[in-house]
């Protein structure tokens, strides 16, 4: 399928002549891609550091606030709900206050990025460690297991699942918000990402480079994505149903 749309993308530029830049054919934005890699190259990285920062810093303070939420009540009721507040509250709303706020533009991308990031994993893993089997935790009770014992060889294993999933889909949203987030911070120069390499072609009216821009965003998007599910796989394909093949 991807192989006849770029072909009719091709053929309707070529027997239309439409000029590019309205909408570049497939060759042009390939040429593009290659005679604009360095400045392309260069930006992506940057993007690629900001994504993958923010998914870090999501994974460690996610999980480790789930745990600790999951093991007080009183925890969960007191931070939960500013979780919530900053899950629900545009990102593009509050940009502007952290770019004012923030040391310099990149820590403000960064965060930008890392609270879009957070909740999926904070949320995910909660759930995943409140859906223990209530029948394994009298078992664990029974043998007198304490309860970081009980953390440790029950719950998070059973939470291994919904960490995943969160993880994915956490991957996905730290570069969108590592994109939008550098919209709304307007920066320029050597050391900016993806996100002004398009403003930058769409004001130029270089629509060649912007469609190659948006390419790698993609293909970045799509990478990322393999890459989780690919470890998601790796750790539950030996025990949980979600991995296993059917026998019959």
């Amino acid at each position: 399928m991807m192989v006849l749309l770029v072909a009719a993308w091709q053929a309707y530029c070529t027997l239309y002549e439409v000029p590019h830049y309205i909408l570049p054919s497939p060759l042009r934005v390939a040429q593009a891609m290659w005679t604009d890699w360095p400045i392309l190259g260069a930006a992506l990285i940057v993007t690629l550091k900001i994504t993958f920062a923010a998914l870090l810093l999501a994974l460690v303070g996610g999980v480790a606030l789930a745990v600790l939420m999951v093991q007080s009540r009183w925890f969960e009721l007191a931070l939960f709900p500013y979780a919530v507040v900053l899950q629900v509250t545009p990102i593009v709303a509050i940009a502007p206050l952290i770019i004012i706020y923030a040391p310099t533009t990149q820590q403000a991308l960064l965060i930008c990025a890392w609270i879009v990031a957070f909740f999926p994993v904070l949320s995910n893993t909660m759930q995943g460690l409140k859906s223990t089997d209530h029948n394994l935790l009298n078992l664990f009770e029974l043998y007198g297991a304490s309860r970081w014992q009980t953390l440790l060889y029950l719950k998070l294993p059973n939470a291994l699942p919904y960490f995943l999933a969160g993880l994915r889909i956490a991957g996905g949203l730290a570069l969108i918000a590592a994109v939008v987030a550098e919209f709304a911070a307007g920066s320029a120069g050597a050391g900016s990402g993806l996100a002004f390499r398009l403003l930058e072609s769409q004001f130029r009216l270089n629509i060649p480079r912007l469609f190659a821009a948006l390419i790698l965003l993609s293909l970045t998007g799509v990478v990322i994505f393999a890459a989780t599910s690919a470890v998601s796989h790796l750790l539950l394909r030996r025990w949980h149903e979600s991995a296993l093949k059917r026998e019959n």
